[in-house]
């Protein structure tokens, strides 16, 4: 089909008909980015929705570009406290990483990413410079309208939407939206990322970006491959991701961190969506619905959940206390399986299974109450 270009529509087509004059604006897509963004809900190409009026003073910035290359860059090495126990402990996120949150529906993925964006507001009240204060992005993707409602409420609630941005194309918004939605969001978290700034983006969720994406694709007839997705379904993600990262001091020193959210079917982490942005992230958290109803949230499971580079970025303090018991839980989940047939342990098996018991308590807290980093 060479004579063909397929269109793409980026909101309603109830009001296009045949025989309508199509005009081209010259430029390629772009969404407002700048400080004048915070406490703002915008839709995907940037336009307000929170019925607050048109944005102040704001530049204007390309929705794809090419992410920093590797002189640009930095290791990750400042530590991005998420306010959750289980997490700064276990799986440190350093500033700049990527760190993928994967579960199944209903296990608190999104809760997660709310506590991380809540736990901003203490650590942001102590910062004494622009350079350690950490902006949000949230990009909530297909996601209900009541649902990105309430998040508004939490957030506002708690006095976070002073410092943070969220882009919203909701499940009743069409699926070029849905695909432009996390680009977009990642363009406004860009303008932090380069001007020495740090900044924290949230995609809730990329599956759900990757079926908006196989709908277009199949509409624009593109061969379907496994899955029926688009061949180009790993590049969709990954040059998404690869535009977080930690800037080197020549160029400013600031960081995009960015925690992408993968929801499994019945805990299928080998499914074609979760083993693509797995290899691309610098970690996962994998939380389970068997620790969810059993109790223990958040629901992470220790022994799955990985950072790659976090524990460079960790608090000295925090790697003395927590050194050992990463390894501790993972065995103590081994044993705790086999323990319930035999009756006869030795007292080496005893004392790990009531230690393990004893550490699998202390990460447990209350959802929307993280914590500051002394307790």
């Amino acid at each position: 089909e060479n004579e063909n270009v397929g269109i793409v529509v980026f909101g309603s087509d109830t009001a296009i008909k045949e025989g309508d004059l199509v005009k081209r604006t010259g430029s390629i897509v772009d969404v407002p980015a700048g400080k004048a963004m915070l406490g703002r809900v915008v839709d995907a190409l940037g336009v307000p929705i929170d019925g607050r009026g048109a944005l102040s003073d704001h530049e204007r910035r390309r929705v794809e570009v090419k992410a920093p290359g590797i002189i640009e860059r930095k290791s990750v090495h400042e530590p991005m406290q998420t306010g959750l126990k289980a997490v700064d402990s276990l799986v440190p996120i350093g500033r700049g990483q990527r760190e993928l949150i994967i579960g199944d529906r209903q296990t608190g993925k999104t809760a997660i990413a709310i506590d991380t964006i809540l736990n901003q507001k203490q650590m942001n009240s102590r910062a004494t410079s622009e350079s350690e204060t950490l902006y949000c992005v949230y990009v909530a993707i297909g996601q209900k309208r009541s649902t990105v409602a309430q998040l508004v409420q939490i957030l506002s609630e708690a006095n976070a939407l002073e410092y943070s941005i969220l882009v919203a194309a909701t499940a009743s918004d069409p699926a070029p939206l849905q695909f432009l939605a996390p680009y977009s969001g990642c363009a406004m978290g860009e303008y932090f990322r380069d001007n020495g700034m740090h900044a924290l983006i949230i995609y809730d969720d990329l599956s759900k970006q990757a079926v908006a994406y196989r709908q277009m694709s199949l509409l624009l007839r593109r061969p379907p491959g496994r899955e029926a997705f688009p061949g180009d379904v790993f590049y969709l993600h990954s040059r998404l991701l690869e535009r977080a990262a930690k800037r080197s001091d020549q160029t400013g020193a600031g960081s995009l961190t960015a925690l992408p959210v993968i929801e499994t079917q019945a805990g299928d982490v080998s499914a074609y969506i979760p083993t693509n942005v797995i290899p691309i992230t610098d970690g996962q958290i994998c939380s389970e619905t068997e620790l969810f109803y059993r109790g223990i949230r958040p629901a992470i499971n220790v022994g799955l959940s990985v950072s790659r580079v976090g524990s460079a970025a960790q608090l000295k303090a925090m790697k003395q206390v927590c050194g050992s018991s990463k390894l501790e839980l993972a065995q103590y989940r081994e044993v705790a399986a086999f323990a319930q047939f035999g009756s006869d342990l030795d007292a080496a098996t005893q004392a790990l299974l009531n230690r393990g018991a004893r550490l699998t308590e202390v990460p447990k807290q209350p959802q929307y109450a993280p914590l500051p980093i002394e307790k």
